[in-house]
């Protein structure tokens, strides 16, 4: 997976093909009617991991940060912060966090003298299976913040990876996907190519010029997903080398 996202590190593409879905959906969440709750219902359930364990990670109980995690984004469409967000300004990572950090220090505390999220949480957290948040849960060996652009990272990925396997289904091909999928890691555990091909009914260069094909889409889609939470195109490279570093943390 590290190579993979080097090489596409390497393939800057033309301004004209950047696009700022996330961010719109920003924008969009910012106002008012059932298209903004609509935007942020999706902003939540798209990145809630990293925030709930950010606000784990600052000592909260488990339910208390599903709270939290929920009320964030809940006063964020009910205040019109979103709205104020900017692409100009950067990075929706940041942009996301630093707006966590202004609540938790600043308006959480008063929302525990009201009911959270105004008696209607945007999203429940109750519906996440437990092994789930279980794996948003912080390690001791680092920091809130590196623990956030690491489970931002996580987030991002298998984001990708969930468009990835949509598309094999679209077309039939969920079997190769499942059976190629181990070789994105570009780890030593990858089952070898002659008995992938015995298990698809391929010859082994047709296995390996598909694993070429599918870690290239892989890249493309990750460069689109990461290009839809920077200011600028050339932000882009930069994010991939923090996502890989924040892996490999």
């Amino acid at each position: 997976m590290a190579a993979t996202l080097e090489n596409s590190a390497q393939k800057p593409k033309a301004a004209s093909s950047f696009e700022t879905t996330h961010w719109s959906m920003v924008l969009r969440a910012g106002g008012s009617g059932a298209d903004s709750s609509d935007a942020l219902e999706k902003l939540c359930r798209a990145y809630w991991p990293p925030i709930y364990s950010w606000v784990r990670s600052q000592g909260h109980a488990v339910e208390e940060a599903q709270d939290l995690t929920q009320e964030f984004f809940a006063r964020m469409l009910r205040y019109g912060s979103v709205g104020r967000a900017n692409p100009a300004q950067g990075r929706f990572r940041s942009f996301l966090l630093g707006s966590l950090k202004h609540f938790l220090a600043n308006e959480w505390h008063r929302a525990r003298a009201q009911k959270r999220g105004g008696g209607q949480p945007v999203f429940s957290l109750d519906s996440v299976e437990g092994i789930e948040r279980d794996a948003m849960e912080p390690r001791s060996d680092e920091t809130p913040d590196k623990l956030f652009e690491r489970r931002w990272a996580e987030t991002l990925l298998a984001r990708v990876n969930t468009r990835l396997r949509r598309e094999y289904e679209a077309v039939s091909q969920t079997a190769r996907f499942e059976a190629l999928k181990s070789y994105l890691l570009g780890g030593g555990d990858a089952v070898p190519y002659i008995d992938t091909a015995r298990a698809l009914g391929l010859t082994e260069s047709a296995v390996k010029s598909a694993i070429h094909k599918l870690r290239q889409r892989y890249g493309e889609m990750v460069r689109h997903e990461i290009a839809q939470t920077v200011g600028t195109p050339e932000e882009v490279e930069d994010e991939i080398r923090c996502l890989l570093a924040a892996l490999r943390s």
